[in-house]
Formats: structure tokens, sequence, C-alpha cells
């Protein structure tokens, strides 16, 4: 139930967390990298705010795949999925709602001067639009991102149950990394050509251009939380029990 909450909070958040787009080299100090790339010219690291919680939801991918093998997985995965589109129709129909008027300008103040009343109003404007700007996502970002999370989610599978065959209990790192790694690859095309290529029609290699990027950064951090996974496995079996881990570990892959 723990590890199933973190996975479903982590997804849910990141699909809404999603629509706001931010400078990685900026946020960390530095001038944008300015690559080109495929004939496109200006390139960076410009990600979704989404990115924070994608890497935990792929590592409680593999912890749970060891734990509970594919079974447990793919039931968590169409359960999540299927809770993310729940959300974006909770959404949908909160969008179609009638504002209160005085909900839309609630941050002007009645004794401020005409000054700062416009000066606030051209800053922020109308809250009701601010409210459909950040959650009226498209709808084909929308699908694309439920695609690319069950394609990413299945293949995630696969590719762990592979590598554990040949690796037995040995090469945490090599499985969980691994098949991070190999389904990071297609969740970051998949989702980047739906919402834009597809929807938004932008240039086939722009778009190719903005997938290597995000996925260089998803890669990056897939090795970069390596020990995390270590940890997280170290911590279960404390609770669980060394006896118990190793039955529940040979029962997944079994399976």
């Amino acid at each position: 139930m723990i590890l199933s909450g973190f996975f479903v909070t982590n997804a849910l958040v990141a699909e809404f967390m999603g629509v706001k787009l931010f400078s990685l080299e900026k946020t960390l100090g530095f001038m944008p990298v300015n690559w080109s790339f495929m004939g496109q010219q200006h390139l960076s690291f410009t990600l979704t705010a989404g990115v924070l919680l994608w890497p935990a939801v792929f590592i409680m991918t593999d912890i749970i795949n060891e734990y509970y093998g594919r079974k447990g997985v793919r039931l968590l995965s169409y359960l999540t999925a299927g809770l993310i589109a729940y959300g974006f129709i909770m959404v949908f129909f909160a969008l179609q709602l009638d504002p209160a008027d005085f909900w839309r300008t609630a941050h002007i103040k009645a004794d401020w001067s005409p000054e700062q009343q416009a000066a606030m109003r051209a800053q922020v404007g109308d809250y009701n639009t601010a409210y459909t700007v950040v959650f009226g996502q498209s709808l084909w970002i929308i699908v694309g991102s439920l695609i690319a999370f069950l394609v990413g989610q299945i293949v995630d599978v696969g590719v762990f149950h592979a590598i554990k065959r040949r690796t037995g209990e040995h090469r945490i790192w090599m499985r969980s990394t691994g098949s991070t790694l190999v389904s990071q690859f297609l969740d970051s095309f998949v989702v980047v050509f739906i919402a834009l290529y597809i929807g938004q029609q932008l240039p086939f290699l722009q778009v190719l251009a903005i997938s290597i990027m995000n996925y260089l950064y998803k890669g990056t951090m897939a090795v970069l939380l390596t020990p995390v996974i270590y940890g997280v496995h170290a911590l279960i079996e404390r609770y669980l029990g060394v006896e118990l881990a190793a039955e529940m570990k040979k029962v997944a892959h079994e399976s």
C-alpha cells in the first residue's frame, strides 16, 4: 500500500505539474547550453515540471517489479492510468463551472488606488483565465502522456525480467537502471511526438531534437538515482526480513 500510494501520487501530480516548462540550466544557475542538433538551432534543456516526479515513478516501478512481479506492476499501471484519466475528466468539469465574480479579481483590494489595481490586473489578470490556462491542457498532451506512461511501464517490466533471468539476484543496478533507460527512451519520444508532432504539427526534426534533449536528462537522472534503488531495497528488506523478502522476490520472478 505504501509503494502503491507513492507511485499513484507521483504519477498523478506529475501529470498536472507538467503543464509548466522550465529551463534546467537557469534553474541551476547556468546559461542555457544553446546547442545545434539535426539542423535545429538554440536547443537547451527546456523540460516539463513533471520530470521532478517521474524518476520516482520509475524507481517505484522497479521496486514493485522486484517484489510483486509483472502482475503487480501491470495492475498498478492500469489503475494509475485510469486514475489519471479520471483526474482529467474531473478537471474538465471544473473548467465548465461558472466562476464567482468576486473570485475572478479576489487579489484586488478595495482600498488600493486605481493605479495599483490596474498594475495588479496587468500582472495577474483574470483568475479564471489563469486557472483555465494551467489546467486546460491540450487533449493531445493528455493522450500522449497516458500512452507514453503505459508503453513505458510495459516495456520496463519486460526488460527488467529479461535482465534478471540472466543475472539472477545479482546486479540490481543493471536490471533497474537498464530497464529505466530503455523505457524512458520510449516514453520521451512517444509523448513528445503525440503532443507536438501530431497535436501541434511541429516540424519532424524539431520534435525529434526536443525528444533527444528530454531523454538526455531522463537518462542522466536514471543513472544518478541508482544508489536510491539500493537504499529502498535495504529499507524494504529490513522491514520484511531477509527470508520473507527473498521468498517474495522468488515468487515474483517465477510468476
